[in-house]
């Protein structure tokens, strides 16, 4: 794929809004279709992601998008790590890019702005999930403070091999009176 050339200072990190999900069902699939970021084999539809989108909007988790010019270059979030009412401060947060703008910084930037956001929303802990090989976000995260937690070896397979998950988080110190009873 054909790297495009940017203006990094035209780059902006807002919060996604329904025009935009086109735009990030095609990176998602993208991801499903061509890397170990997404052990999923199957691309999405947009009712999928309409579907999604709405999930976050209802439980109040942002959504963010890299832009420059109306054009969606990544986005990025969080959501429930486990479904038990135990886990509420752990969430797993993700970050994709569209292949034509990797490299250029936007992970960082967009992983920065689910830092921020699960920080201020209460959150413990953040999780990333990550393909072992997938050195780039291995570093991003580490770079974040991100610590390996734990590595499940082959957990996965797609491509026609085994797939080793690595586990990162990380920690806040925030909600200042966490809770057990959900409101």
């Amino acid at each position: 794929m054909e790297k495009k050339a940017v203006n990094a200072e035209q780059i902006i990190i807002r919060k996604a809004v329904e025009s935009d999900l086109p735009a990030i069902l095609a990176i998602y699939n993208d991801a499903i279709l061509h890397t170990t970021a997404v052990y999923d084999y199957e691309p999405h539809t947009l009712e999928m992601r309409q579907s999604w989108f709405r999930q976050k909007q209802e439980s109040g988790i942002p959504v963010f998008v890299a832009e420059t010019g109306g054009e969606t270059l990544g986005f990025s979030s969080y959501g429930p790590f486990r479904a038990w009412a135990a886990y509420r401060y752990t969430m797993e947060n993700l970050v994709y890019i569209n292949p034509s703008f990797r490299g250029l910084g936007l992970g960082e930037k967009l992983t920065l702005a689910v830092i921020n956001a699960a920080r201020e929303n209460g959150v413990h802990t953040l999780v990333a999930g990550i393909d072992a090989t997938n050195i780039i976000s291995l570093k991003l995260h580490a770079k974040l403070g991100f610590k390996e937690v734990a590595r499940f070896e082959q957990v996965g397979f797609k491509f026609g091999k085994w797939l080793d998950l690595v586990f990162m988080q990380l920690l806040f110190d925030t909600p200042g009176n966490p809770g057990e009873k959900v409101s």
